[in-house]
């Protein structure tokens, strides 16, 4: 009774002090378990809290936030019939009563409970609490260093945590699992095994993987990782081969191997991860008024069952840094990113690495033991659930539109998943959206002629001088999943495919396969922002300027038709009115008021010409199938032709479409495309462009009408062309 009175006073004492010092942040979405103890009250089956160290502070918290959200109260009793227990937490170390256990006092009394009595259960909801995962203030040094790892923290350890990230506790509430199912499946795939070992095993399996997803694998130190790299017998042969094929002594091509290693492997420190989350918080603030973040929570729910691999497009070297950032604030492990050789700059390389990045020469040039050795690393990090990071075109685009993908990486990823060990892969196209670039002078004297400039830690630190701090917004649009197993069976690709092995032609065609999807995918995930809209309009007026009048009329015609024939379910729009899209370009300076003819116009700002064309063609392709539409109904109307037979219309696009798909990553197959045809034919109708009657096409001549066609005819002939990379 003593006891149990201290340990009550003890807990009320730990919940006065955390309420006045600790915020908890909650990750992910409780309503889901909200819902099921919901669904599940008219049974009254009991809810235990399971946490994987036994602390006192944690279990507070835990109690705190299940009081707030309705959800079963943690240190209530848990009763079940006539038995009852004291509270309804299950630790899974031994209690520090009867530490020589293997498993926890109270899961065996909970086991033999259910086993005595089959209609029982227990819903079980793990629950993982972080302590110190973002520092918010630049000087937090110290705080930095100790935030959470994958160590348990010593009493004082978890002292210094209260006392440091009182703002900075995450708690996620984990799926519920039925106790009941996992004896069952104990009883079934190892009945010579007591259930409770079943269970403590899933059940820290599971925490492993919610653990993994939010703070990565448990990593060795970069030295450790290269020995064992080293040894492994991949690396080995290919040291061998490079001896006798190079006719050197093995000594000699181990030096070789262990070089490529230190030229590659990351170096990744919990430490400067927290520091460049302090450093860019403070950046982004200065630079952009928000970041906005879209379709996060299909990566969460993927990050814990699948091989995480983010396939963003390129568009500025600010897309390494919002990436992670952006991952990492929404309680993912940042991926280990693989970056040009190039940038591995002094300073600048070395805290690259220790964020997680990991440098590849833009060509192996036939070196087979650098290629061996690269290989053998991708296949480790996969071996370990490293979440990765390539970009697929290669390259930043300096045009905007997407180039063709570059398919080395994914091709040595898809290569090692198949020499087995992984989990299975789901690859995340990722779209970004600028208002506005860092390198916004140099890709204009690059597009101009001028020489693509070597990154350098001057030319890198004279732009970010010349930095102009009004950029807007960015968005960040996680695009749909493609898996890669669905891919491989698709194509009866073999399960197992031997390092040494050629690769069959059906992993080939997976590759193209997936390559293509990345693109496409990411083209789905487009944000329509003001920027990218208005210089659509401006540009294709024939002095890049319009009366304000017609720029919102132009602009409300894009819109309607964008709302009309919607690209993909994960396509973002401005929620600004016209008007307000003026307003914010003249605000970021692309675009001006000039009078003419006693009238306000807008035009393109000087020198912003070739930029606004970049922000265009982010997003022409979602216009590029009313385009072509409309192109063929200009050719009519120049020939005098103001009337076409409606199939011969369809059979004209259906012909055409092909090539402009394979340009600009469309979505639709050539079996999709005569539905979206007839779709836009309706807004096409809507907006009195055209009528139909008797399956023929009229085309309006109207001056207003001939001024859209022309509008839209217009984005067709000067886009489906040739571009330079």
């Amino acid at each position: 009774m003593a006891t149990n009175a201290y340990q009550k006073f003890y807990r009320q004492f730990t919940k006065k002090v955390l309420d006045k010092i600790v915020s908890p942040q909650i990750l992910g979405d409780t309503q889901a378990l909200e819902n099921k103890i919901k669904d599940d009250t008219s049974n009254t089956l009991p809810i235990c809290y399971v946490i994987q160290d036994d602390s006192t502070s944690n279990k507070v918290l835990i109690d705190n936030e299940t009081e707030k959200r309705n959800l079963n109260p943690a240190f209530a009793p848990l009763v079940l019939g006539n038995y009852q227990e004291d509270d309804s937490f299950l630790a899974l170390e031994a209690s520090k009563s009867n530490a020589s256990a293997y498993y926890p006092d109270k899961l065996i009394r909970l086991v033999e409970y259910l086993l005595k009595h089959p209609d029982a259960d227990v819903l079980l909801v793990p629950v993982t609490i972080l302590w110190g995962r973002a520092p918010e203030n630049e000087d937090s040094w110290y705080k930095a260093l100790m935030a959470d790892a994958w160590t348990k923290p010593t009493g004082i350890k978890q002292a210094i945590n209260i006392t440091l990230y009182g703002r900075e506790n995450y708690i996620e509430f984990h799926q519920a699992i039925s106790l009941r199912s996992l004896i069952d499946s104990a009883l079934e795939v190892a009945p010579n095994f007591a259930p409770a070992h079943f269970v403590v095993t899933e059940l820290n399996k599971s925490f492993n993987q919610y653990k993994e997803a939010i703070l990565g694998p448990d990593l060795s130190d970069r030295r450790n990782v290269i020995n064992k790299l080293m040894i492994s017998d991949a690396v080995k042969q290919a040291i061998l081969s490079e001896s006798i094929h190079k006719k050197i002594s093995v000594s000699q091509a181990e030096t070789l191997a262990h070089g490529y290693l230190d030229e590659i492997v990351s170096d990744f420190s919990y430490s400067t991860l927290r520091f460049a989350e302090i450093a860019l918080t403070k950046l982004w603030t200065q630079l952009y008024d928000g970041i906005e973040v879209h379709n996060f929570e299909t990566v969460r729910e993927l990050a814990k069952d699948y091989e995480i691999v983010y396939t963003p497009c390129h568009r500025s070297h600010i897309d390494y840094l919002l990436l992670s950032f952006v991952i990492y604030k929404r309680g993912l492990m940042v991926p280990h990113i693989a970056a040009g050789i190039n940038l591995n700059m002094p300073v600048v390389g070395q805290l690259m690495r220790g964020a997680g990045a990991y440098f590849i020469r833009r060509s192996f040039n036939g070196n087979a033991l650098y290629t061996a050795v690269f290989k053998e690393y991708i296949y480790s990090m996969l071996n370990r659930n490293t979440p990765l990071e390539y970009f697929i075109e290669g390259g930043r685009s300096r045009t905007g539109l997407l180039l063709p993908a570059k398919k080395g990486m994914l091709a040595m990823t898809i290569q090692s998943y198949l020499r087995g060990n992984s989990k299975p892969i789901a690859f995340i196209p990722t779209y970004f959206g600028y208002e506005k670039l860092m390198e916004g002078s140099s890709y204009i004297k690059e597009l101009g002629g001028q020489k693509k400039q070597t990154e350098s830690l001057f030319g890198l630190l004279k732009s970010i001088q010349k930095i102009e701090k009004v950029f807007g917004f960015v968005h960040v649009n996680f695009g749909e999943p493609i898996f890669l197993d669905t891919i491989l069976n698709k194509h009866q690709a073999p399960k197992h495919v031997a390092l040494q092995d050629e690769l069959p032609e059906s992993v080939k065609l997976s590759i193209d396969d997936v390559a293509n999807e990345i693109l496409e995918n990411i083209n789905k995930a487009v944000v329509i922002n003001p920027v990218s809209l208005i210089s659509l309009v401006l540009l294709n007026a024939p002095t890049q300027s319009l009366s304000e009048r017609d720029v919102l009329l132009r602009l409300e015609q894009f819109r309607k038709l964008l709302m009309h024939h919607r690209y993909d379910e994960r396509m973002k729009m401005t929620e600004l009115s016209n008007h307000e899209i003026i307003q914010y370009a003249v605000k970021l300076k692309q675009v001006e008021f000039i009078e003419h003819d006693n009238e306000r116009w807008v035009k393109v700002a000087n020198t912003q010409g070739a930029l606004l064309k970049y922000f265009s063609n982010n997003i022409i392709h979602t216009f590029m199938l009313p385009a072509l539409i409309a192109s063929q109904l200009k050719n009519q109307l120049e020939q005098s032709i103001t009337t076409i037979e409606y199939s011969e219309l369809i059979n004209f696009i259906i012909e055409n479409y092909p090539d402009m798909q394979k340009q600009f990553y469309l979505k639709w197959d050539v079996s999709e495309v005569q539905t979206e045809i007839e779709q836009l034919l309706k807004y096409f109708v809507a907006e009195q462009l055209i009528t139909i009657e008797n399956q023929e096409i009229h085309i309006s001549q109207s001056d207003e009408a001939l001024r859209l066609i022309t509008a839209f005819a217009h984005l067709y002939t000067v886009n489906l062309q040739p571009q330079a990379e």
